[in-house]
């Protein structure tokens, strides 16, 4: 039950919050400073959900060793892209070295 109402509560505050930006449209307008912090949202996330999976695959402490494959993968994709700078040569290069990893060199 109080889970329940947890989440309920959770989704009231989030239907709330995204109703009111549309609602108000063009009238809420944002300082620089929230505008330029926002930017770094997605960048955030994305780098909170990603990192635990790279260091810690199994969830049972950090993995920095050559045999985890999301390591080396997550290395090469950083390579690539300073190198290369273009993201679908980065993605590619990312999930080939993943793969071929975890199949050629761990199988």
């Amino acid at each position: 039950m109080t889970n329940t109402v947890m989440i309920l509560g959770m989704a009231a505050v989030t239907v709330f919050v995204k109703a009111a930006l549309f609602v108000l449209g063009d009238r809420v307008v944002f300082p620089p400073l929230l505008k330029q912090a926002l930017g770094f949202v997605p960048v955030t996330v994305l780098t909170a959900i990603i990192v635990p999976m790279i260091l810690s695959p199994n969830g049972e402490g950090l993995e920095l060793t050559w045999r985890n494959p999301q390591l080396v993968g997550a290395l090469a994709a950083v390579l690539a892209c300073v190198v290369t700078g273009k993201q679908l040569l980065t993605i590619a290069v990312a999930l080939g070295v993943f793969f071929a990893w975890q199949l050629g060199v761990l199988a």
